[in-house]
C-alpha cells in the first residue's frame, strides 16, 4: 500500500480503486496505549476486486459483506459507500445483509440518517469525484426514498464530496474546493502558483441561500501545511491543473455559536466564530493553541465532531507517526478553553487497522463507538470503553461508515422472479430499502389469477421459495402481523 497519504486518497478517490482485506483473526480490546511494532497494513490491493453479490429478482449488486459479532451493538442499521464504479451506497444489518443498495450505482459519499423538518431523512453527497476531492451536491430523501431536497454550493461552485451535515437550523454544513492563483514561496513553490482554496459553507436547505462562506485562505497561512509541495504526484501548484492542496477540508460540524472544521493536511482542528469567522483556537498542528496530550498527537485526521457532553471526536488516520505504531484510531478529547489543554477520554483501535485515508468516528446513542476505517475496508463498533462488540469486513473501501436507526418503505413495488426446477417453481422476492418486511407471501397459478400458495420468513435481501409448478407467479411482502406491505408486478415463468 503506498503510505503517502494524499496521494493514496487522490489516487483512490479519482481512480475507482477497490482494496479488500480479510477479518483479522482475533479481535482485541482497544487500549489507550498502542505503541509497538508497526504491524503490517491491514489492506492490500486485490486486482480482481471485490467478490461481487447477485440476485435473482433484480439487477442490484453489492461486495459480499462478512462479519463477526461478539457482543451487544447498538440499535440501528449500518450505513457505508463501498467504493467499485465510483462509491456505491449500501445499507445492511448487522449480519452484512443488504437492506438498500443505491440503485443508480450513482457516486455517493457520506450516506447516514439525518434530520430535516422534524424528520428522518436519507443523506449523501452525489457527483464527479476529482483531485481529491469532489463536485456536487448534497440529496435529501425521505422515507419513501423520495426526493424531498438537493443542496448546491453558494457563488457557482460545487459542493466537496466530505461533507453534507444538516444542523438542527434547517441548514446544511458543505466543504467546497475552488482553484485559485496563490503565492506557494512560503513552502518553497512558485510565488505565482495555484491552490485548492477550501470553503465552509452553511447554507439554507429550503431556500439555497449562503448564510455562511467561510474560506481557510482568509484566516490560515499556506505555511501550516504538512503536505510538501512533491508530496502529492500531479499537484505542485504550478499550473491550475497541478493545483496544490495545502488545506484539506474535509469536516465541518455544528458546535452552537462556532464551527469546528478539521483540515486534513494541517492536522488541525479549527474552532471558528460562526457570527465573524474567525478562528478561536487551533487544536493540533503547528500552531496548536491547545496542548495536545504527548499519547493523542493526531495526524491528517477525518470526521471531526462536536458532542452533545462538550467532548470532541475524531478519526485520526495516524500515518508517519510512531506513537501508535502506524495504526489508525478515533479518539474521544475534553478540551479545557480557559487551561488550553486536553485530555484523551479514550482510545478506539484494534487489530492494526491502518486508513491512510478517509475514516469517521460515530459516537452512538447508549455510549457504543462506530469507527470507519477509510482505506481499510472495515468497519468497528466498540463499547464506551474499548472493547470490540461487532466488525464487518466490507470487500471495498468507503470514505466513511454510520449506525443510524432507519424505518423505510419505499415507494417503489417489491420484485419477483421465478424459474421452474426440479418439484415445482422456485420463487425469489426480494424489496431494495424496504425495513419493516418479516415474511414473504408467493401468489401462483397455472390458469386464472395467482393466488396464494406458501409463506417464508424472510432470510436476506432476497428470499426465495419452492411452490408447486406455476405458470405466473407475484409475492407480497409481509409485517410482523401478516398485513400486506407491498405487493409485486406478476411475471411469468
Amino acid at each position: 500500500m503506498d503510505q503517502n497519504p494524499s496521494l493514496s486518497r487522490r489516487a483512490l478517490i479519482t481512480g475507482g480503486g477497490v482494496v479488500v482485506v480479510g477479518i483479522a483473526s482475533a479481535l482485541v480490546v482497544a487500549s489507550r496505549s498502542t505503541a509497538g511494532s508497526n504491524p503490517s497494513p491491514t489492506a492490500t490491493p486485490s486486482a480482481a476486486g471485490p467478490t461481487m453479490r447477485t440476485f435473482h429478482s433484480t439487477d442490484l449488486t453489492v461486495p459480499a459483506v462478512s462479519t463477526v459479532k461478539t457482543g451487544t451493538t447498538a440499535a440501528g442499521l449500518v450505513f457505508v459507500t463501498q467504493q467499485v464504479s465510483g462509491f456505491n451506497g449500501l445499507i445492511m444489518d448487522d449480519d452484512g445483509e443488504p437492506v438498500w443498495i443505491e440503485p443508480t450505482k450513482a457516486n455517493v459519499t457520506d450516506l447516514r440518517v439525518q434530520s430535516y423538518g422534524g424528520a428522518p431523512v436519507l443523506t449523501y453527497w452525489t457527483g464527479k469525484s476529482t483531485g481529491g476531492h469532489g463536485a456536487g451536491t448534497g440529496v435529501i430523501l425521505d422515507t419513501s426514498y423520495a426526493q424531498v431536497a438537493t443542496v448546491s454550493a453558494g457563488g457557482g461552485l460545487d459542493a466537496d464530496l466530505h461533507e453534507f451535515n444538516l444542523t438542527d437550523r434547517g441548514t446544511a454544513l458543505i466543504t467546497v474546493y475552488e482553484t485559485v492563483p496563490a503565492d506557494l514561496s512560503s513552502i518553497g513553490g512558485p510565488k505565482q502558483g495555484f491552490m485548492y482554496d477550501c470553503r465552509a459553507q452553511e447554507i439554507d436547505v429550503a431556500t439555497g441561500a449562503v448564510l455562511l462562506d467561510w474560506k481557510a485562505s482568509d484566516h490560515i497561512p499556506v505555511s501550516e501545511t504538512y503536505l510538501g509541495l512533491s508530496q502529492d504526484a500531479g499537484h505542485d501548484g504550478t499550473t491550475a491543473g497541478r493545483a496544490f492542496d495545502p488545506y484539506h477540508l474535509n469536516a465541518v460540524d455544528d458546535a452552537g455559536e462556532r464551527l469546528l472544521v478539521s483540515s486534513r493536511h494541517t492536522h488541525t482542528v479549527y474552532a471558528i466564530d460562526r457570527s465573524t469567522g474567525e478562528v478561536e483556537w487551533r487544536f493540533g498542528g503547528k500552531k496548536s493553541d491547545i496542548a495536545v496530550p504527548d499519547d493523542a498527537a493526531f495526524a491528517w485526521q477525518h470526521d471531526v465532531r462536536a458532542q452533545d457532553d462538550g467532548t470532541i471526536t475524531l478519526f485520526d488516520n495516524h500515518l508517519y507517526s510512531s506513537s501508535a505504531g502506524g495504526t489508525s484510531r478515533g479518539l474521544a478529547f475534553r478540551v479545557d478553553e480557559t487551561a488550553k489543554t486536553a485530555t484523551l477520554l479514550q482510545e478506539y483501535a484494534t487489530a492494526g487497522h491502518l486508513g491512510t485515508a478517509m475514516g469517521s468516528t460515530q459516537v452512538l446513542p447508549g455510549g457504543n463507538v462506530l469507527v470507519g476505517w477509510g482505506t481499510d475496508p472495515t468497519v468497528t463498533e466498540f463499547t464506551a470503553a474499548g472493547d470490540v462488540v461487532w466488525e464487518a469486513t466490507l470487500g471495498a473501501i468507503s470514505y466513511r461508515a454510520a449506525r443510524n436507526e432507519w424505518a423505510a418503505h419505499p415507494a417503489s413495488a417489491p420484485d419477483v422472479a421465478a424459474k421452474a426446477e426440479s418439484g415445482g417453481t422456485r420463487v425469489y422476492a426480494s424489496w431494495n430499502g424496504a425495513t419493516e418486511v418479516a415474511a414473504w407471501r408467493v401468489l401462483a397459478a397455472t390458469t386464472g389469477d395467482p393466488r396464494a400458495v406458501g409463506q417464508v420468513t424472510r432470510s436476506g435481501f432476497e428470499t426465495s421459495l419452492l411452490v408447486p409448478a406455476a405458470a405466473t407467479v407475484a409475492v407480497q411482502a409481509l409485517d410482523t402481523g401478516d398485513a400486506v406491505l407491498g405487493t409485486s408486478k406478476t411475471v411469468t415463468v
